[in-house]
This record gives C-alpha cells, structure tokens and sequence, in this order.
C-alpha cells in the first residue's frame, strides 16, 4: 500500500518520511507552497471545516485544485462528514469539474451508504475514499475492498495512524491510506511503513482471487 503522511514542512520529518517512500496530503489548509519534491494526493477539506464547526470552503477548494491539481496523484471529491446520501449527491455532482485534470477521482464515502449507492459511479477513473467516524471505517472497509475490486476502482482509506488499522486497510485491499501521526513524529514512521508493506494473504488482492 502507499502511505501518504499530512503535509509538513519539518525538515526532520520529511527525511524519514523520503526515507520509506512516503507521499503528502495537500488539503485546502495546507501550509507552505512548497511539496519537497514529493508526489502528493489532495484532500478537499471537508473534514478540517467539520471539526472547526465551519461549513466546506468552496473556494479554497478551487485555489487548491488551481495550484496542485495537474500534479496530484488523485484528488478527492467534496463531501459531507457522516452525511450519508446527502453527501454522495454531492461528490458525485463535482466529478464533471474534476474530469479535466485527468486523475482518478475519489468519493467519499460515510456513515449510512451501502455498496448499492455507490457502484454505478464507479469506474477505473472514480474510486473510494473510506471515511466517516471510525467505527463505520473500520466496520466497512472490507466492503468497499470487495466493491472497489468489483468495479476496477482506487481504494484510498483516511484518518489511518496505527499498526491496527493499517492491517484493517492491508486486509481490504486498499491501494492507499493517509494520516497524521507519520508527519508529526517521525518515530512511527519506520514502525507504520512497516505495517504497510505486509502483504495480507486474505485480501482480495494478496489472495490473487
């Protein structure tokens, strides 16, 4: 699996993370221009604002898609934490204005949505991203593995700093996950990337099925 790590600008941290092969997030809050010659994925924000207490900052957003968006890896569609079919609606209406930069979209999904509402908008070029509260992303994730396999769509798992969940993503088949702990002490760093490249024999992908 690829690790992706939170942006940061620590010199310290950024050795190690280039040291296993880590890549950044960029989400609208991103300080700093500069990635350090690191690939990266974006982030739209959602759940920056949604713990802040503020409402998605579209504009942001864009000013993020504008300077990054050619170079990014994927790009995740704006969504609604926990929002259920509201929130699908509303990443599936942004797919159109991402198209153009050519890279695989992601849908989030969240709390309430079951493989039915998403399959028929995914395809090689629309994937998953796994996000919600934590109990529903460690309850799901093998669900979204199963479907993402189904439909040739990228796995991509948020929020994901521990030893366990990286073994709960690896079991799923996810292609990727990110998190927070990696760019705030690089101490974890070997200890996860560790945990990411097991490879699970149980997974739809480690499983050859």
């Amino acid at each position: 699996m690829l690790a992706y790590a939170s942006h940061t600008n620590s010199s310290r941290n950024l050795e190690k993370l280039r040291e296993y092969g880590w890549r950044l997030l960029r989400t609208p809050f991103t300080t700093g221009k500069s990635n350090h010659g690191f690939r990266y994925g974006l982030d739209n924000g959602a759940w920056h604002a949604h713990q802040a207490g503020e409402p998605f900052d579209q504009m942001a957003f864009e000013r993020l898609l504008s300077d990054y968006g050619d170079g990014s890896d994927w790009i995740v569609s704006p969504d609604i934490v926990c929002g259920g079919v509201e929130s699908l609606e509303m990443s599936v209406s942004w797919i159109p204005r991402l198209q153009k930069y050519g890279v695989p979209i992601l849908i989030p999904v969240q709390d309430g949505m079951v493989a039915s509402d998403l399959r028929e908008h995914l395809s090689e070029s629309v994937g998953i991203f796994v996000g919600g509260s934590t109990e529903f992303k460690e309850g799901t994730a093998a669900l979204w593995g199963k479907l993402a396999r189904e439909r040739r769509a990228y796995l991509h798992v948020g929020r994901v700093n521990t030893v366990r969940r990286i073994a709960i993503c690896g079991a799923a088949g996810a292609d990727s996950f990110d998190g927070s702990g990696a760019s705030k002490f690089s101490s974890t760093v070997r200890r996860l990337s560790i945990a990411a490249r097991q490879r699970d024999l149980f997974s739809p992908k480690g499983s050859g099925v």
